[in-house]
């Protein structure tokens, strides 16, 4: 069978069983990952994975259903299957779902790329991870060295029974390493481009090659070394300046989880809690200050970051939506069920699922805080008592997204505008309204990057989904140093 055939017998097989709504995705993908570590390849591994969802309204409720058989046979048994589920959660509905409307959608979408990943040589991808290795345990101190390349080519058909029929098609590439130093009982960590696998991008492999390993290896490596015996950080108030990656993980934590609708309803609470956003403060929360601009954007206009696409999957077209505008707290994460109680006319195109198997939930998209003016440079030199903060090592944030701690990497001193000593196990705490109310400066678009988490944890059975932050540095008054490390 093609792909719309196999769609479109979904399609039949549901309706004819008394859906009153259905959706099939067909999702193809084939991924590559490499890890090398001190000198020697650690893994290479290649998988693919074809098969369809198959997702339905009967008797008021939903069901859902996924296989990887393309037979005849075994499409209308996961069809049916997808409706007893439905006729089975119907039982125990509390009211018939609703979804806001979606006009007919018919479109093709391609994310645009230079160089196919999985046309590079696999020696040539192999080479630039040892000889970045090289470089850096060059360093003397360095006693580990990491790095990691991933490549993932998506492909996705989706038809519903409104008419819709969509084929969309993207690379997730991405990349990085990192450098460790251990002496004494104590270990430091630098990464690049950021921590926890470092850039993801939906480009090619030309991603990889802008980000310049080779050039970069060395000073990371020295950077790690040097923390051993740089000074702790200070503990105190202290006005912080957060570089982007670390500033774009602050927003996925206190910001994009928050506006999940689905975490603020309650229907998502087990993995990581609910949210502090409650309906009566939409249009009413002082999220952060006038200089707080943050955007759920999933269009290209906005670049290419695991939150970019064509088409969520409700076959929602992608959008720019305000969440936060001047400070106030504007707008939700929605899908088409929750969109309405929220008073919206519709969706806004949140709705994604990692794999076929898998159903759609509200995911972020790229939530990024919008660029304002002037350089970091200059942000600086206009901080006369103050601590930088660089690329996140780890954090703690509670199951309503309020209080929170973060740890970076490394740190530096800021005294009478200058940049002074390197500081080590740096760490921020506070609570989040507050915090984002004390922001006072945010630099500029050549200071912003669209910086990607890519495995974002979400649902049961667990999705991991990539999103997307873009971030340029920012200062935040008075905070709380020096509150996680002893």
């Amino acid at each position: 069978m093609t792909e719309k055939e196999l769609t479109q017998l979904a399609l039949d097989t549901v309706t004819g069983a008394g859906a009153t709504y259905g959706d099939c995705r067909l999702v193809e993908e084939k991924s590559e990952a490499i890890t090398v570590k001190n000198g020697k390849v650690g893994s290479i591994s290649a998988s693919t994975s074809y098969g369809y969802g198959i997702r339905v309204i009967a008797g008021g409720a939903w069901g859902f259903a996924s296989s990887d058989d393309m037979s005849t046979e075994g499409v209308k048994k996961t069809a049916l299957k997808a409706i007893a589920i439905a006729k089975a959660s119907a039982l125990f509905k509390k009211k018939d779902v609703q979804l806001a409307p979606e006009e007919k959608q018919e479109g093709v979408w391609k994310a645009p790329f230079q160089k196919d990943p999985f046309s590079i040589a696999l020696n040539d991808k192999v080479s630039l991870l040892l000889e970045t290795d090289k470089i850096a345990r060059g360093v003397k101190g360095i006693t580990v060295f990491e790095g990691s390349m991933n490549f993932i080519r998506e492909i996705k058909t989706f038809a519903s029974t409104n008419g819709s029929y969509i084929h969309q098609e993207r690379f997730r590439t991405g990349a990085g390493f990192s450098a460790s130093a251990f002496d004494k009982g104590e270990l430091q960590e630098r990464s690049f481009p950021a921590s926890f696998g470092g850039q993801w991008s939906c480009r090619g492999y030309e991603m990889v090659e802008e980000w310049k390993f080779l050039d970069n290896a060395q000073r990371i490596a020295e950077e790690a070394v040097a923390l051993l015996a740089a000074p702790q950080c200070p503990s105190g108030e202290k006005d912080v300046i957060l570089e982007s990656s670390q500033l774009a993980l602050q927003i996925h934590e206190s910001v994009g989880h928050p506006i999940e609708l689905d975490r603020v309803l309650g229907t998502e609470a087990n993995y990581a809690g609910t949210s502090f956003l409650t309906l009566e403060k939409l249009n009413k929360l002082q999220y952060g200050s006038k200089l707080m601009n943050v955007v759920a954007d999933a269009t290209e206009a906005h670049g290419y970051g695991l939150g970019t696409f064509g088409y969520d999957d409700e076959g929602v077209p992608a959008q720019r939506n305000w969440i936060v505008k001047d400070g106030l707290f504007v707008g939700y994460m929605t899908s088409r069920e929750t969109a309405p109680i929220v008073n919206a006319n519709r969706s806004n195109g949140c709705m994604r699922a990692d794999g076929w198997n898998r159903t759609p939930l509200i995911r972020m998209t790229n939530v990024s805080h919008l660029p304002g003016q002037g350089k970091l440079a200059d942000l600086i030199a206009d901080t006369k008592d103050g601590i930088y903060m660089s690329t996140v090592r780890g954090w703690s944030i509670d199951d309503k997204r309020y209080n929170f701690q973060f740890g970076p990497e490394i740190a530096w001193e800021i005294k009478d505008g200058k940049l002074g000593r390197m500081l080590k196990n740096p760490s921020y705490g506070g609570i989040t309204p507050e915090f984002w109310n004390s922001m006072d400066a945010v630099c500029g678009p050549e200071e912003w990057v669209l910086w990607s988490v890519p495995n974002c944890g979400k649902g049961q059975p667990g999705q991991s989904m990539g999103t997307g932050h873009g971030a340029a540095s920012a200062r935040f008054r008075k905070i709380k140093v020096g509150v996680a490390y002893g």
